[in-house]
């Protein structure tokens, strides 16, 4: 983190750039009595930008004001960032916004379905699923710049069916950032009539991202006769779906659709804790579930920046693997020599 195009100082004013959007969440958090909100929402950006305060002058500190901050990496910092928020009395800040982003994507969902199902092509349809899971991880309330997109698009009275649609059509031209998209699709072509056994998807956010993304993508391969399981964080971080809140949403998704009602039934499609309580993952550490699921797995596909890029983008497996996700932070774009909002479809075949 500390040399090279983007150093220590640029990560450290990516987090800092995220306390509006927090402080935001925070005073209307409805767990916390209202005349309350809005101190513990303060005392909370004190907190967390004495810290990025403290690492700027010093980036060496071991501990500042009782958070642990090394080693100072993105990691790290997210658990600073949560912590300090837990030190005010806030746990899931976000939640308002994840139920009603929820509900909002559920309603389109049978659309994006239908929309896929009308592709004659297997290839051509999985890359629409595909092309849909960029366009989702747009919903991302940690990231300062979609934070005020989004924030922009709700004063203009815009929709979450239009922002999806129009994004999803509209990505930025390839190659992207990482364009393993034609390895990935030549590689699903190559196994269609020897599909994958079991697929491991790991989700990032609440609403379009998990629902009209990752919940389409997961239903191609089920119709592959490929097994999903879907993997959420255990405990609430910015506006991660976690697994208690994946399983009623997987189930009221299956309500409108045949094929995701069927699997959910026979148990191809079924949801487990990573074990994670962060928008970060060290795959070194997850649930005994996760563990077990992954025996016998053959795809791995790792969704978004913070899981997809910041900490995983050259993990290595020992099946097939991919790692999508949306460019959503300048420095993330420098450091892939791409362009903001630019793509990332990392495949890497089994050896």
């Amino acid at each position: 983190m500390a040399s090279g195009p983007v150093t220590t100082l640029h990560w450290l004013r990516v987090f800092r750039k995220s306390i509006p959007a927090y402080v935001k969440a925070a005073s209307q958090d409805p767990t916390l009595p209202a005349d309350e909100r809005g101190g513990a929402a303060a005392r909370f950006a004190d907190a967390f930008g004495s810290v990025l305060d403290a690492l700027e002058r010093d980036p060496a500190a071991t501990c500042v004001d009782g958070f642990i901050t090394q080693p100072i990496n993105c990691s790290t910092l997210c658990r600073i960032r949560d912590h300090a928020l837990q030190r005010q009395g806030f746990v899931d800040i976000f939640k308002p916004l994840k139920d009603e982003e929820n509900g909002k994507a559920l309603a389109l969902l049978p659309g994006v379905l239908r929309e896929l199902d009308g592709v004659a092509d297997d290839g051509a349809r999985f890359e629409m699923a595909l092309r849909g899971v960029f366009a989702g991880n747009v919903f991302d309330m940690g990231c300062a710049e979609t934070a005020s997109k989004a924030d922009a698009a709700e004063e203009a009275g815009g929709s979450v069916a239009s922002a999806f649609a129009s994004t999803r059509d509209s990505l930025l031209p390839r190659p992207w950032a990482v364009d393993g998209m034609d390895a990935f699709l030549a590689r699903m072509a190559a196994r269609r009539l020897c599909p994958h056994v079991k697929a491991i998807l790991f989700v990032d956010n609440a609403g379009a991202d998990v629902v009209l993304g990752m919940i389409p993508l997961a239903r191609e391969l089920l119709k592959r006769g490929t097994q999903v399981v879907l993997t959420a964080n255990a405990l609430p971080s910015i506006n991660d779906v976690t697994a208690p809140e994946l399983a009623p949403l997987l189930a009221a998704a299956a309500e409108g659709d045949a094929v995701l009602r069927r699997c959910l039934a026979e148990g191809a499609l079924r949801v487990v804790s990573s074990g994670n309580d962060l928008g970060v993952i060290d795959l070194t550490k997850v649930s005994p579930e996760l563990d077990a699921e992954a025996r016998g797995c053959d795809l791995v596909i790792i969704e978004g920046m913070g899981r997809g890029i910041e900490t995983n983008l050259y993990a290595k497996f020992r099946c097939d693997a991919a790692k999508l996700a949306m460019v959503k932070h300048p420095e993330v774009a420098t450091l892939l020599k791409g362009r903001l909002y630019d793509v990332v479809c990392k495949f890497d075949a089994a050896d």
